[in-house]
């Protein structure tokens, strides 16, 4: 019964369940504290994890791979993640396109509620049949 024990502690004390663990630990911060920032060290403490079940190598290589991996990671996927969950920023390059369509006299709407799709909707079609009505009381 005691071997048995041991042998269950052996088998979490191995490199890559501690590594999955502190990832596992990183990602559940992340959803706690804001800033994108975290999860990336989720990521590259899984990467360890992933080369530890591969292969058997010593904690100053895992910690090499972890350093790096974490923080490539951040540099390349940062920008792309925050742009799939926030949603697009608004680039000077938008503001002066937008700025050259506004100089041209072109009627735009914007709602005040980019994200209220239904609230869009209604508003372009309350134009277009404003619209109808103008032009058949015309004819």
């Amino acid at each position: 019964m005691k071997g048995e024990q041991i042998d269950t502690i052996k088998d979490f004390l191995r490199p890559e369940v501690i590594w999955f663990l502190i990832g596992l630990v990183l990602l559940i911060m992340e959803s706690v504290l804001p800033g994108l920032i975290i999860a990336f060290f989720g990521v590259g403490a899984w990467i360890v994890a992933l080369v530890c079940l591969i292969t058997d190598i010593g904690i100053n290589t895992q910690l090499i791979i972890f350093i790096v991996s974490s923080v490539l990671s951040l540099l390349f996927l940062r920008k792309w993640l925050k742009e799939v969950f926030i949603g697009h920023s608004v680039s000077k390059q938008d503001l002066n396109e937008f700025g050259k369509l506004a100089k041209t006299n072109n009627s735009i709407i914007i709602p005040s509620n980019l994200s209220d799709i239904a609230g869009m909707i209604k508003a372009a079609a309350s134009v277009i049949k404003d619209r109808t009505e103008v032009k058949s009381t015309m004819e």
